[in-house]
């Protein structure tokens, strides 16, 4: 019941602030839809007629996706900010839940609603494209729930950045091309990047829409590497989490910013 309270309350939190500072929340749809304007209009002057509408349906994707990864994984660390600006971090180390837990929820609830703004610029963008694939929801979203855990292990390594050196801003800034790189480039062309966090079940989802593809479509070594990818990331974020928290507690830093 703790648990099923801590993410009402976080997801309300979250939930508030997006209707809240709606300006801010537009924006940021809107960026991530201009940013698929400037690769559809590219698309259709440089690039090839005959790949025209699989290089559409693979950019209307990657756009979603990234937008979803960067939102999400750059949350908690941005929220590990602002707390230490507010001079409420310290406080949530007095919760008898843990922060680890509160930043769990809160960034469930994070993801709950920036999954709906994903599936908003999906729409918006096959919309203005006139490219509909199938998105598949039976298969496509127990597929982005997996790749959500691998998501969070890499939230949870920023988190413990932040909680140290406090303003990660500018790291923050050239994550975000990383993430484009990660989602962006395929599989087939670089297959070594199936070892890093998210991208595997990207390039599934991927599949599942350009392809029509359904669940027992797809190898299971497929669910396999994507399930050991994203509790590897899972485990190693939050080992990497509170070992920051232990350092900043010995050295002091949690009520410095």
């Amino acid at each position: 019941m703790s648990w099923f309270n801590l993410f009402k309350a976080n997801i309300r939190k979250e939930y508030i602030e997006m209707i809240r500072y709606f300006p801010n929340t537009a924006a940021l749809l809107l960026t991530f839809y201009i940013i698929f304007l400037a690769t559809f209009f590219g698309i259709m002057f440089i690039g090839d007629p005959a790949s025209f509408d699989a290089n559409v349906q693979y950019s209307i994707v990657s756009v979603g996706f990234w937008s979803l990864t960067m939102m999400t994984m750059n949350f908690i660390g941005f929220t590990i900010v602002s707390e230490a600006m507010r001079g409420t971090l310290e406080q949530l180390y007095m919760s008898p839940m843990g922060v680890w837990k509160i930043m769990l929820t809160r960034i469930i609830g994070q993801f709950v609603l920036q999954f709906i703004v994903m599936i908003i610029l999906l729409f918006a963008a096959m919309l203005t494209s006139g490219q509909w694939m199938n998105l598949n929801p039976m298969t496509s979203v127990p597929i982005i729930i997996v790749t959500m855990v691998s998501m969070i292990g890499i939230s949870f390594m920023i988190a413990g950045l932040a909680i140290i050196v406090k303003q990660i801003e500018a790291f923050l800034q050239i994550f975000q091309f990383v993430l484009m790189a990660l989602v962006f480039v395929p599989l087939s062309v670089a297959p070594f990047l199936a070892l890093a966090p998210f991208v595997k079940g990207v390039n599934m989802v991927r599949t599942v829409m350009m392809e029509n593809v359904t669940l027992t479509d797809i190898p299971t070594s497929d669910y396999g590497i994507l399930l050991l990818n994203s509790l590897v990331y899972l485990v190693i974020g939050l080992v990497v989490f509170h070992r920051c928290e232990k350092f900043a507690m010995k050295k002091g830093l949690l009520g410095q910013y």
